[in-house]
């Protein structure tokens, strides 16, 4: 069972979780949906919101779904890095990850996300770009990169769910 509180009422420090527990990215519907690992990514103020923002690149799988919804969550599990192995290595193109997993999917909220998540926070997608190569004032983050840049998807927090 979750309870919903406001994002600053919080009490995980936002950098450690993405950083330390890292998040699943999920979206999609009852129909279709997936989720990937992320352990990168930003909590702030934007626009006079509460915001996040997620970074997806093109051949993932759940770029589909960012891009064809609305909405989308970020799901924490704690310190359970199981799900991890397979949604940071598996594409949801190939296995059912849910099923991989163990993960109980909730649709809710325009999204989907999983019963055992500690902490959701489902967003809304008020932006969305690509990282551009000319665009980096110090090029030492480009090693990360083959020419296959990330979208940044800036996202207002809609709800903060934590598990009671």
């Amino acid at each position: 069972m979750f309870k919903e509180i406001t994002p600053d009422k919080l009490d995980k420090n936002l950098i450690s979780m993405i950083r330390d527990e890292w998040a699943l990215i999920s979206a999609g519907n009852e129909e279709k949906f997936n989720m990937m690992t992320a352990s990168w990514g930003f909590f702030g103020e934007m626009w006079n919101k509460d915001c996040v923002i997620c970074a997806v690149r093109p051949q993932r799988y759940t770029f589909e779904f960012m891009e064809a919804n609305d909405t989308f969550a970020l799901c924490f599990l704690g310190d359970n890095k199981t799900p991890h192995k397979v949604c940071g290595s598996m594409s949801g193109r190939d296995v059912d990850k849910a099923a991989e997993t163990g993960l109980k999917p909730v649709f809710a909220d325009g999204t989907v996300y999983f019963e055992q998540s500690e902490t959701v926070i489902i967003c809304k997608k008020l932006y969305a770009d690509f990282l551009h190569e000319d665009k980096f004032c110090d090029p030492s983050p480009l090693g990360c990169y083959k020419g296959d840049f990330h979208k940044m998807y800036v996202g207002e927090i809609l709800k903060v769910l934590v598990k009671e």
